[in-house]
This record gives structure tokens, C-alpha cells and sequence, in this order.
């Protein structure tokens, strides 16, 4: 029996069908968009409950053919703004208009969402075909296109997003970065003038996510599309013709990326990053006293943007005085060479022996020793997710073994052994939660393992602390909390169960700078505790703090060692769909400047090297 639809399933066939309604799209003369003085609120049942603000007053213009950015924190009011756009809500004040037609008015509905086409974070929340092709074709189907078309749009969408020899495969069989790709293609196949991408990058790996977006603005040049992007990605970010920070449901700052970027304590305040080259010179800059800025700044009289202007200045800077150390944290972590988890020739296959067969894994083997931190990198549909599936039993090997602790995951009774010691954070975490408080959901993984009441009382309290929620928190239910505080819930329900390894499948992905580096907080803590991590990720940045990593690439291991020798490796990167982190990019320029052999994969890293080169080179001696 089929499942209902989603909202977001619901509004896809909805774009679908007003297409035949029209065989042109709307157009209004000066501007596609605008937003004149728009609040909304989110009602809350229950008694005593308010309303939630998500936007406050909020106005601005999006003219035809431009790429907008819409950043801000998580629950700044960004993706409700989107669902204005599209009609999917109405606001309590002011206007939207979309093509000339106010959202406001039921009988423009069809035309206003005839033109904007949206991808949502959650590919789930949109997939209605029960095989790739079907999906994509869905839209287009409806819009009354003729069959050859629909075949010559369906077959461009899955090459423009990569998913062609997929293309008979059920959804359910692809990954979570797959799927994204699928929803992205779905969107394109009925062409429409305006895409509205919400984080839809943020589950592609890094070569996926770099080919989206210069599609979209390949596709923006030639046929005048309409971009409105919200992303955490300020790299991204510098791509678009114009960008829009918002903050608590207002429009706090906004300018060209120019404008925006360098202005960075105004997106410092906002809880946003900047791009790490700036951010590299941002630091280094509060390394001078006040005097040798001044003198910089007149030098530079204009603002310093790009990797050469900012390479530049620095080398100005350093040249008109000396800059003094910033101490930094280098913290060290103990791993010993007890070997906790034992892949050996691992092998696994989804519907194995039928025409729908995906090797998933193929002969992987690789050991992990207590204490390390081990990432997980490869592209989209690379065999991740099934790979730490396999470490804590939820799938049983087909060929090879999965040893955890000298337990074996084929043995049934080694797997509820296994899970007490092996706890396993899944991507979109928030959706692990079920019980009816916040107490209940962290305590029902120790409650399981028959732990006692009051060491079940003392790890949740502890989780808590570790993640950041007060006390007051625990007898809420887990349903009436923002995103962010359940993601924290999710995290500290494992947490809870005091476990020897943690494995966590992309557990910043969506989250704003802030909160992603919230994880790798938790992650540090986890790690000053003696803890083995395993670490599934896109972000580069996040992988290079690992001890070491490990790139997939269609189900085989390529590569398992340090971050120096991955990120020195063009060519493996190139073959996985990886890149190195924006930081590490930006060090040729400054080694080529300075003279330096300097290395550094985040910008505190870099900035601390090639301070501390300055003063050696200095030192009398040197």
C-alpha cells in the first residue's frame, strides 16, 4: 500500500500539472520577484503556546536572470522565506510578488509555482516515481510534453546530475547524495524560470556540488534562469550576483559578495563563515597593532577580495611591521595500537542476482585502532552509509567479515554485544527520535542495554551537557523543539550509551557554521575522552582533523592514510570526486608570496603556520 504524499510531494505534482494550464511562462517587466514588508508566524497548539516568528518586515528584489544567496543561521527565517516565494505559505503582512501575481491570490496560485521549481534539503520529501527515470519524468509527463521530448529532457537530467546508469534503479536504492541528485534532476527536467535550491548541495559530494552549480549558472547565462540558493556554503556563496544575511527574520546585511565579505565582522556577528581565504587574512590582520592597518588601508584603499588581492595585502601587511603569535590550541590525542574494528575483504551487493543489482562494496578491508579518528570520504552512491551499516550489524556481511572488538557481526549474539559498545548517528539524525520526552528518547538506548536507573540518570545528564541543552529541557517533547536543539537530542541519546566508538554519518550536513562547529566539538570531547570515532563526511575541512582517511570510490577503497598524503594526491581526489579544503587551495599563493613551505587544511591552521614561519625567519638565527 502506498504511503501518503508529502507536502513536498504534493507541490511537485503541483508544479507539474499548472504547466499544461499555460504554454509560456509569465513575465513581469522590471523585477521576477519582490517582497514588500512580509512577517509571518508559525501558529503553535496547546495552551499557553505563541506564535512563532519566522519573519519579521522583511523586503527585497530579486530582478530576472540573477543568482541570489540567502544566508543566515539555522531558523533565521531563510527557508520559510523560499515557501513564500513558491506559495507554499502566505504571509500575515505585506506582499509577495512572484511574475506579477500575488501569492495572496488563489486563482494566480498556478502561475506563480508554474515557474519556480524548488529542491528541498530532504530529497525524500520529494520523490514520487518508483524508478529514476519515472521520477524525473513525472513533471514533464503531466505538463502535457510530447514523448520524444520527455525521453530527450529525462536523458539530459541524468547526465547533466550524473545519475544515467542508474536510470532503471528504484530511488530507495540510491544514496542519500543520490537522491538529492534525483530531486535536482526532477526540478530541471520541467525547465522552469525559476529554481529555488534549499541546502541542495548539502549531501553531494564535493566534484557533484562544484558540477551543480556551475550547471545552474551555465544554465542561468543561457536561458536567463532565475537562482535563489539558501546555503551554509560561503564558498558557494561567492558565485552569486547577490546575497541576502538574515538574522532572527529579518534582513540584516546584504550587498554583492564583494560588499558582503568584506565586511567580515559584520558576517562574523551574524554567525556566518567567510571564505577561508578572507578568513585567513581576517586572522592574520588582528595579529598587527591598529597603526600598521592604517597604513595597510591606505595603501589599499580599496576593498581586498580576491585569493590575489588578499595574498597580496598580506604580504604588504607583514612587510610594514612585525605580526605577533596567537597562541593556539594544539591538543593531542592518545590512540594505542589495539585494533577495535577489523574489515576484512568486505562485499555487498543490494538485490543481489536480480537485473537491479548495485555492487555496493567491493573487497574493502582496513583496520581502526582505539583512539583514532577516522573519516570516511568518497562520492555520492561510494558505498559509505552501507560500509558503517555494516559495523554495528544492521547488515550482515555477503563475503568478507566485520569484527568489532573481536566480536563478530555474523554472529547474532555478537551483535547485541556489539551495539553496546558501537553507537551509530545516522544522516538527519532528528528523525531517530520517537519517544514522548526529551529524557525518554536519550535514556532508551541505556534503558535497552539494562543499564541501571541511576547510571542512566548521570549519562543523560551528562549528554546534555556535552551537547549544550539545559535541564529544563528533558521532560519537553522532543516534537516541540527547533531542528537544531533535536539534532542535539539525536546526538545525545548516543552519547548516552557511553559507548567505546561512535560512528556518525554526516552529522553537520545542514547545520550553520556555528552548528557545525557545535559537532566537532562533541566530536573533540569524544576524542579527550579516549574514544574512537568514525566519521562519515563531505566536508574536507571536517576530514582533514582525522587521523586518517579513508577514500571509497564505487565500493573500493583507494586510499587509507594521513590527510598530507590524501590532499597531496591530485589525482586519487580527481577519480573519488573530491577536492581538498578551500584553506589548503590558498596556501600555494601565500607559500609563492612568502617564500614559505608552509601546510594547513583550516584557516586557524594556516594562519598559525605561516605566523610562525614570520618568526622564525625573524629570529636571529633562522
Amino acid at each position: 500500500m502506498r504511503m501518503p504524499f508529502s507536502k513536498e510531494q504534493i507541490l511537485k505534482q503541483e508544479q507539474s500539472f499548472i504547466y499544461a494550464e499555460s504554454a509560456s511562462h509569465p513575465e513581469s517587466e522590471d523585477s521576477l520577484i519582490l517582497i514588500d514588508g512580509v512577517s509571518f508566524a508559525y501558529s503553535v497548539s496547546g495552551e499557553g503556546s505563541s506564535n512563532v516568528v519566522a519573519l519579521k518586515n522583511v523586503s527585497l528584489k530579486i530582478n530576472k536572470g540573477s543568482h541570489i544567496a540567502i544566508l543566515g543561521r539555522n531558523g533565521s527565517g531563510k527557508s520559510t522565506l523560499a515557501k513564500l516565494i513558491n506559495a507554499l505559505e502566505i504571509p500575515d503582512q505585506g506582499k509577495v510578488i512572484v511574475f506579477g501575481h500575488d501569492t495572496s491570490d488563489n486563482s494566480t496560485l498556478w502561475s506563480i509555482r508554474q515557474a519556480c521549481g524548488m529542491v528541498f534539503q530532504n530529497p525524500d520529501n520529494q520523490i514520487v516515481g518508483t524508478t529514476v527515470e519515472e521520477d524525473i519524468a513525472f513533471g514533464p509527463e503531466n505538463l502535457g510534453i510530447p514523448s520524444t521530448e520527455i525521453r530527450h529532457r529525462v536523458d539530459q537530467s541524468l547526465l547533466r546530475v550524473g545519475l544515467e546508469q542508474y536510470a532503471v534503479k528504484a530511488p530507495s536504492q540510491l544514496s542519500g547524495g543520490q537522491k538529492q541528485k534525483l530531486a535536482i534532476a526532477g526540478i530541471l527536467a520541467m525547465q522552469p524560470a525559476c529554481i529555488i535550491l534549499d541546502e541542495a548541495t548539502s549531501m553531494l559530494d564535493p566534484k557533484s556540488a562544484k558540477d551543480f552549480l556551475k550547471l545552474i549558472k551555465e544554465l542561468q547565462q543561457e536561458f536567463s534562469l532565475t537562482i535563489i540558493e539558501i546555503t551554509h556554503d560561503i564558498e558557494n556563496a561567492i558565485l552569486a550576483d547577490y546575497i541576502y544575511i538574515m538574522q532572527q527574520g529579518e534582513i540584516f546585511f546584504s550587498g554583492t559578495p564583494r560588499e558582503v565579505f568584506t565586511r567580515p565582522d559584520k558576517v562574523l556577528a551574524a554567525g556566518l563563515d567567510l571564505p577561508q581565504h578572507l578568513y585567513i587574512n581576517y586572522l592574520f590582520q588582528k595579529s598587527f597593532s591598529h597603526g600598521a592597518l592604517e597604513i595597510l588601508h591606505e595603501k589599499y584603499p580599496n576593498d581586498i577580495f580576491t585569493p590575489e588581492e588578499t595574498v597580496d595585502s598580506m604580504f604588504e601587511l607583514n612587510n610594514i611591521a612585525n605580526p605577533k603569535m596567537i597562541a593556539v590550541s594544539t591538543a593531542k590525542y592518545n590512540s594505542s595500537n589495539q585494533t577495535l574494528i577489523s574489515v576484512d575483504n568486505l562485499s555487498y551487493t543490494y538485490q543481489k542476482g536480480t537485473k537491479f543489482a548495485v555492487d555496493a562494496l567491493q573487497e574493502v578491508s582496513f583496520q581502526v585502532n582505539q583512539g583514532e579518528m577516522i573519516a570516511i570520504v568518497g562520492h555520492s552512491g561510494s558505498g559509505k552509509s552501507t560500509l558503517i551499516s555494516h559495523l554495528n550489524g544492521l547488515i550482515v556481511p555477503q563475503t568478507g567479515q566485520v569484527k568489532i572488538m573481536n566480536l563478530n557481526t555474523r554472529n547474532k549474539k555478537d551483535v547485541r554485544e556489539i551495539r553496546k559498545f558501537l553507537g551509530l548517528l545516522f544522516q538527519y539524525p532528528e528523525h531517530q527520535l520517537f519517544e514522548n520526552t526529551v529524557y525518554e528518547d536519550i535514556a532508551f538506548g541505556p534503558k535497552q542495554f539494562g543499564f541501571s536507573e541511576s547510571v542512566i540518570e548521570k549519562n543523560v545528564k551528562q549528554a546534555i551537557d556535552i551537547v549544550g541543552l539545559p535541564q529544563d529541557i528533558l521532560q519537553r517533547s522532543p516534537f516541540e523543539l527547533s531542528g537544531g536543539q533535536q539534532r542535539r537530542v539525536a546526538i545525545a541519546g548516543v552519547l548516552a550509551m557511553d559507548c567505546e566508538i561512535f560512528v556518525l554519518d554526516e552529522p553537520a550536513a545542514g547545520l550553520d557554521p556555528i552548528g557545525q562547529q557545535e559537532i566537532l566539538n562533541y566530536i573533540m570531547h569524544l576524542r579527550e575522552l579516549n574514544k574512537t570515532v568514525i566519521l562519515v563526511t563531505h566536508d574536507m575541512k571536517l576530514a582533514a582533523r582525522a587521523d586518517r582517511i579513508l577514500v571509497l570510490n564505487q565500493g573500493f577503497v583507494t586510499a587509507y592514510d594521513t590527510a598530507a598524503n590524501i590532499f597531496s594526491n591530485q589525482k586519487l581526489l580527481t577519480a573519488a570526486g573530491l577536492e581538498v579544503p578551500p584553506a589548503y587551495k590558498f596556501v600555494s599563493l601565500i607559500n609563492k608570496k612568502f617564500s614559505s613551505a608552509i601546510t594547513g587544511y583550516t584557516a586557524e591552521d594556516v594562519n598559525y603556520n605561516l605566523l610562525k614561519y614570520l618568526s622564525n625567519r625573524r629570529q636571529p638565527n633562522a
